[in-house]
């Protein structure tokens, strides 16, 4: 899957900024960013549902949206709000998203079957899909997703209404999927999920600002981050805001996370600012996490904007 200048406006709102994209097979590609950063949007003209405003895109080797029909039969799409039909049963709505996809009879109650043993529905085949727990639900949607064994996968936040252990178990599911051949394309706002995934593209206001494994992206932020632990974290927080070389600084717990801009002597910086404060403290590098990957590139962007 490739998009080149990929852009979708609303009236004078710029949802998707010129987006350059490309999903290697067998992948697990994930889309990392806050509510409204144009993921769905983003999404919606990758798989044919909405015409971009500028640019190209080539999914499965077909040319998107003109040729939106040919690949409906050779993607999936699972929405974050459960769209099944809770007065039907598990089986039920498979037999319906069966019929949906053209299946032949036979070859649908063969996929029917794989698929509620696979997706632990064999006791459940019968239970209206309105009385399953969120988890459940998630499962059934991810099994009608897939009931014609698609190439690609879109999961548009598919996890933001379950628990920890459901959104474990499901990424499970996921990584089978890959590993049988199956490309997947999945947003989130969730850090930890956006760790699991193969790639990563993270999203600020409609622009790409990173692009790569979760290790190249904190891989390029090495000795870029440090952990602070001080007696009176909320003064030592005040002293560092604002320093020279200092990004930013989060309070998790009792002690600080700092991200640095890279530039010579930033470390200095802090230790002078914590004595300049007259705090004593305990300043240690350690390894960058995606939220720090995610924070320098939101802040360098505004940085540019504000320099332009």
């Amino acid at each position: 899957m490739r998009a080149r200048g990929l852009t979708r406006r609303f009236g004078a709102l710029v949802a998707v900024d010129h987006v350059d994209l490309q999903v290697p097979r067998r992948n697990v590609y994930g889309f990392l960013g806050p509510n409204g950063s144009g993921k769905s949007t983003t999404i919606r003209m990758l798989c044919g549902l909405l015409t971009p405003s500028e640019g190209q895109i080539e999914v499965l080797g077909l040319r998107i949206p003109e040729q939106a029909e040919a690949l409906r039969s050779r993607i999936g799409y699972m929405t974050q709000k459960f769209s099944l039909f809770e007065d039907l049963s598990v089986r039920e709505n498979l037999e319906f998203l069966a019929a949906v996809q053209d299946l032949p009879r036979d070859h649908a109650r063969r996929r029917i079957d794989q698929l509620v043993e696979q997706y632990h529905f064999t006791d459940r085949q019968k239970q209206l899909a309105g009385t399953m727990s969120g988890g459940q639900k998630q499962r059934l949607a991810l099994a009608g997703a897939v009931i014609h064994e698609p190439e690609l996968l879109f999961l548009d936040e598919p996890t933001s209404a379950v628990d920890p252990e459901s959104r474990r178990d499901f990424w499970e599911k996921l990584f089978e999927l890959a590993d049988a051949g199956t490309t997947l394309l999945v947003s989130t706002h969730y850090m930890d999920e956006a760790e699991r995934c193969h790639r990563l593209a993270i999203l600020d206001r409609g622009v790409l600002v990173a692009d790569g494994s979760p290790a190249e992206l904190t891989g390029a932020l090495s000795g870029r981050t440090l952990a602070v632990q001080a007696a009176e974290p909320r003064r030592a927080r005040a002293a560092l805001v604002g320093a020279p070389g200092v990004v930013s600084v989060a309070q998790i717990g009792n002690s600080l996370r700092v991200l640095l801009d890279g530039t010579a002597g930033a470390a200095d910086g802090v230790h002078a600012a914590l004595h300049e404060a007259g705090m004593q403290a305990q300043v240690e590098p350690v390894a960058p996490s995606l939220e720090d990957v995610f924070v320098s590139a939101t802040r360098r962007r505004l940085a540019e904007e504000a320099a332009a």
